[in-house]
């Protein structure tokens, strides 16, 4: 079969179609035929190489999808040959206190496919099957697979870290993004009011359409004001970051007194400036959030498959065009997601 891999870290060159042996499951394992991956920036920092973190080489990339189970291994109950299923990103031993309270992306043990085990950028995956959920009636799998890392995200950022309320106003920065366009839909079905950024008029369009009550220019410097403008001097409860450096500061100032800002990572950079007046005479709550637990992918689901939640695909390629993703992905073209597909 044909796996997307990385023998070394770099830029897109270094993504290789190889072929590997097909893997056949284990007891508790599921062999599934891959349908549909989705691209992550996840994908781009494993491919680049991270400081600090050790990725055994070669390595498959690829953290979620949807496939169809071929074969079951020695144990599996209540899954068929011939489902249609999502697979999750995330992984962990089951046993650790976090996972027994219901926290299992907090365990020391918690893994992402692609970063730490082989992903799903391939053919056929051997994958637990405690990580296997049914696809609902009526959901593309290929439009799914655009769905399982981002709205995971999204939503503990906003409703588990930013305990966000149904009064609250909210701002995504980079909303149309797989995360951005994930929280907006997120924070509009909440009942809150939602202040968006985006960086070009078809991407300002989009999220429109998705629900947000105002769109502003990611590049005009004065989108800060505009925020304050928009609620009456007073700023919002609750930022959603993920760009880091770039709107840092844009984001602090956008604050109201007793405000949230809940980032899950920086794809402007890893450093950014405090200033700690500000930080405390406004009572200012800094949260960092990863993934999310396992329990919320239910009313995720539940939602994408009524309509309410909608998946944002930008672009559906084959497999042997993931170094196309990857360059398109790292300029900041792509409006949502991605998605490749395997053995086309």
């Amino acid at each position: 079969m044909q796996a997307l891999r990385i023998h070394s870290h770099g830029d897109p060159s270094v993504l290789c179609l190889d072929d590997v042996e097909r893997p056949k499951p284990g007891p508790g394992e599921v062999l599934v035929k891959i349908l549909a991956v989705s691209v992550n920036h996840l994908d781009l920092w494993v491919r680049r190489g991270m400081p600090g973190v050790k990725i055994p080489l070669p390595r498959i990339l690829g953290s979620d999808g949807t496939g169809e189970i071929c074969e079951l291994g020695e144990g599996v109950t209540g899954l068929a040959k011939g489902a249609v299923v999502m697979i999750e990103p995330g992984m962990s031993s089951g046993r650790s206190v976090m996972d027994l309270i219901g926290k299992d992306h907090l365990s020391d043990d918690y893994g992402i496919r692609g970063e730490h085990s082989d992903g799903i950028d391939c053919e056929y995956a051997c994958v637990e099957a405690r990580y296997l959920r049914p696809l609902p009636a009526g959901l593309d799998p290929v439009q799914a697979a655009a769905c399982p890392l981002v709205f995971l995200t999204a939503w503990c950022m906003l409703k588990e870290r930013a305990m966000l309320r149904s009064d609250d106003s909210v701002l995504v920065l980079g909303a149309a993004s797989g995360v951005g366009s994930a929280a907006v839909q997120i924070a509009k079905d909440h009942g809150a009011k939602v202040i968006a950024t985006a960086g070009s008029d078809a991407k300002r369009s989009l999220v429109s359409d998705l629900g947000a009550d105002l769109v502003l220019d990611h590049y005009d410097p004065d989108w800060p004001k505009h925020v304050l403008a928009e609620t009456g001097g007073q700023g919002v409860n609750v930022v959603f970051e993920h760009t880091g450096p770039a709107t840092w500061k844009g984001s602090m100032r956008s604050l109201a007194r007793n405000g949230r800002l809940v980032t899950c990572g920086g794809t402007t950079g890893a450093e950014v400036s405090l200033v700690l007046p500000h930080l405390f005479m406004k009572n200012i709550s800094i949260l960092g959030s990863t993934m999310g637990p396992r329990r919320t992918y239910d009313p995720i689901l539940e939602r994408l498959a009524s309509g309410a939640f909608k998946p944002v695909i930008d672009q559906v390629l084959p497999l042997s065009e993931a170094s196309m993703a990857h360059e398109r992905l790292e300029a900041g073209d792509v409006v949502g997601k991605i998605v490749l597909v395997p053995g086309s």
